[in-house]
């Protein structure tokens, strides 16, 4: 299957008014971007150690609402040298928090005809809730491959172990979800790890890396195949990160060591032109990072029919 074909019309559902995934390639490389749907949530936790004043006026600077708005929640597909590899799972069936329009990879990645039997590797840039959840969705463990390979920073399975919620500004609730997720999902998929220290080659041209910050083993995913590159780069990056990379996001562990690392990151890609995805930036979130004085700007790139 060409992934670059799913990209094509199908008939959708009533509900299914938006486009929910978006076909790109970088060189040789397959790359479908898949929507799992928004999360409403405050907007305190988009920096909560900025000046509530300057946030609000970014907040409307940017036409968005006050207090709280819908955080786009993105996947990604890949396909490279014969490999089906699936970045990210999305969040699966909704934990108690009242979050039920996320949780749609695994109904959106069947309506773009990918089969889960076919999906080879499972990379995951961290193990929070909103990115582990698909796998755990009732009978998709069944239709995996028994041999399915998922790749995630040691760092990353050794934190949520005794994972530490000292420096993150959450609502309530969340910490007590994301701590059971992760338990059931080391639990459940124990025996399809395979864990890597800093850096591993997923496939031809696709490369996991660790960044840490966000969580300890927080990775970004590079691609690079015939002059073009795109990075995945998880959480990251936020919308609000170009213009205030310093702001802090509520659920980032390490802030300090988040900021820095989005900063390095920004700076590359602002360096190389290479091409953006993240997980909660507008879908279908693809741009390219331009340099600002001080700080950066999102240049979405132009859709691609």
């Amino acid at each position: 299957m060409n992934l670059h074909n799913t990209s094509l019309p199908i008939k959708s559902e009533p509900e299914e008014l938006v486009p929910s995934r978006y076909a790109l390639r970088i060189g040789e490389i397959d790359v479908l971007v898949v929507s799992d749907g928004v999360l409403p949530l405050p907007s305190q936790m988009l920096a909560h150690n900025a000046d509530p004043a300057v946030r609000a006026a970014w907040l409307k600077d940017m036409f968005l609402p006050p207090d709280a708005f819908d955080w786009a929640l993105n996947v990604v597909v890949v396909r490279s040298d014969g490999k089906t590899i699936l970045i990210d799972a999305g969040l699966g069936s909704d934990p108690d928090l009242h979050l039920p329009r996320a949780g749609q990879t695994i109904k959106r990645l069947e309506a773009a005809g990918i089969d889960l039997a076919a999906v080879t590797d499972v990379v995951l840039t961290h193990m929070h809730m909103d990115h582990v959840g698909g796998l755990l969705v009732d009978g998709v463990k069944e239709r995996l491959r028994p041999d399915l390979r998922i790749h995630v920073a040691a760092a990353e399975v050794k934190f949520w172990e005794a994972p530490d919620f000292s420096r993150v500004s959450m609502p309530p609730g969340f910490p007590d979800a994301l701590r059971a997720t992760a338990k059931r999902f080391a639990n459940e998929y124990r025996g399809n790890l395979r864990t890597f220290d800093d850096e591993h080659e997923v496939a031809p041209g696709v490369v996991v890396r660790r960044t840490g910050g966000h969580t300890p083993g927080h990775s970004v995913v590079r691609l690079a195949s015939g002059g073009d590159r795109l990075t995945f780069a998880g959480d990251l990056v936020f919308t609000v990160g170009f213009e205030h990379p310093d702001w802090h996001n509520g659920f980032e562990h390490d802030p300090e060591e988040a900021a820095r690392a989005r900063i390095r990151l920004l700076r590359e890609l602002a360096a190389n032109r290479e091409l953006l995805v993240a997980t909660h930036m507008p879908f279908p979130s693809v741009g390219h990072v331009a340099v600002d004085g001080d700080a950066f700007r999102w240049v979405p790139a132009f859709w691609d029919y």
